[in-house]
């Protein structure tokens, strides 16, 4: 007997989360056709227009393109500076490490306003004009700490040996970093790029506080929020849903295919 419920029971509880989690992705996806007046707040009728115009909304496509630009370059700045780190303080020993490691938790751990806020009163102390480059600063900063995270879990599970023996084969160290352990690598740093752009592209509130008049698309929705997300913003939020799930299911399906290629040699 509880053999059945317990059967039955986990995929209903896990049928219902995923509901849940699926729920207002669907209302957007679902909006994304409405033909909305000046408000999107109730269903009008079903058009095709949205898609085809996704930049009928004013200042919509702008707000995204900043929002692109942002999360691009804090995205190659975290990724290059978290892995470096990463590196550090997993292949070496030093007086501070615990200490490092520690800090590196700090922006994980501080709720975003006081992080915002924190950015924010540095930047006015010292002059610095609130714009894109501030904003870029600040992402960067707290994007550093999820990419070190989940390089330093990827520079710990690989084994030292290989790099020996890379040497023993006559390798200079740049030579048995770039072709044997950024191979290695490669896969975790992806990950880690993957989520600092998802962090920043998604970010309100740190943003909110550093961006002065620039307008980013997280931004955009929350002022456009109280008269009705226009259809538009529905249409790049559906848009931006798939191209990361094809990105996520094409990775899924190469990482199946070089197993099989791994098993079958």
């Amino acid at each position: 007997m509880r053999q059945t419920i317990g059967r039955w029971l986990v995929p209903a509880i896990g049928g219902l989360a995923f509901l849940f989690l699926l729920v207002p992705i669907a209302y957007v996806f679902a909006f994304s056709f409405n033909d909305a007046g000046r408000t999107n707040l109730s269903w009008r009728g079903f058009t095709l227009e949205n898609w085809q115009n996704p930049c009928g909304a004013p200042a919509v496509c702008q707000a995204l393109g900043n929002s692109l630009q942002i999360g691009a370059t804090a995205t190659i700045l975290a990724t290059i500076l978290g892995t470096a780190i990463a590196i550090g303080l997993v292949r070496y020993r030093f007086k501070f490490n615990a200490t490092a490691n520690m800090l590196i938790f700090l922006p994980l751990a501080t709720p975003e306003v006081v992080l915002g806020a924190s950015l924010l009163a540095q930047f006015l102390n010292i002059g610095a004009d609130l714009g894109l480059g501030t904003i870029i600063i600040a992402h960067t900063m707290f994007c550093i700490s999820f990419v070190v995270v989940t390089v330093k879990a990827r520079v710990a599970s690989l084994d030292p040996k290989l790099e020996e023996a890379a040497a023993d084969l006559y390798a200079s160290p740049m030579q048995s970093f770039w072709r044997v352990t950024f191979p290695l690598l490669l896969p975790g740093i992806v990950a880690a790029a993957l989520l600092a752009f998802a962090m920043s592209f998604d970010d309100f509130i740190i943003t909110n506080f550093n961006s002065g008049n620039v307008d980013t698309f997280p931004k955009f929705i929350y002022v456009a929020a109280t008269r009705g997300i226009p259809a538009q913003a529905n249409v790049i939020g559906s848009a931006m849903f798939i191209i990361a799930l094809l990105i996520v299911i094409g990775g899924q399906v190469l990482s199946n295919r070089r197993a099989k290629m791994l098993a079958a040699r």
